[in-house]
């Protein structure tokens, strides 16, 4: 069942790189307490993520924070060290969370996965966009496959 406006988050387990390496981070300690764009991407250094979908949340950080936003984080079905270097890559800094939903738990506790086995990817999380406040999803835009439109840091602005 996917996800909708109104739900929880659910409970889940998120990598991130930290100085001292990977680091787990729980949707608790994510989205408690704050408000929280997440995007998801089908993969790291694809494309389209890589040209059009975390660009465009990076060059965007300070109008979506001036809106009240305490975290912009992007998700992806990669491992930690592969999302730390497509940041750095992509000159995130501190604008960006880059989380790796290894596994592909998260996405699919979300209803937001699908497999991308017949491309060689495996399963992989769909491109979306989302606004969490306190844990509760108050906006959720999940592109049509192949799509890039509703899921950008544009669009996000314009629910903010």
């Amino acid at each position: 069942m996917t996800i909708q406006v109104g739900d929880r988050i659910p409970d889940g387990k998120l990598m991130h790189m930290t100085a001292d390496g990977p680091a787990p981070i729980t949707t608790e300690e994510l989205f408690s307490g704050k408000k929280v764009v997440l995007f998801a991407v089908p993969g790291a250094f694809t494309p389209t993520c890589s040209a059009k979908h975390l660009p465009g949340f990076v060059q965007n950080a300070e109008a979506i924070k001036a809106k009240g936003v305490d975290v912009i984080a992007c998700l992806s079905v990669n491992d930690a060290f592969v999302m730390d270097a497509w940041g750095k890559d992509q000159n995130v800094d501190d604008k960006v969370l880059m989380l790796a939903d290894g596994n592909g738990e998260f996405a699919r506790a979300l209803g937001l996965d699908f497999d991308a086995s017949g491309f060689g990817m495996g399963v992989r999380a769909q491109r979306f966009a989302m606004i969490v406040e306190d844990g509760v999803v108050t906006a959720l835009n999940v592109e049509a496959p192949g799509a890039f439109e509703v899921s950008s840091a544009e669009a996000i602005l314009q629910q903010l």
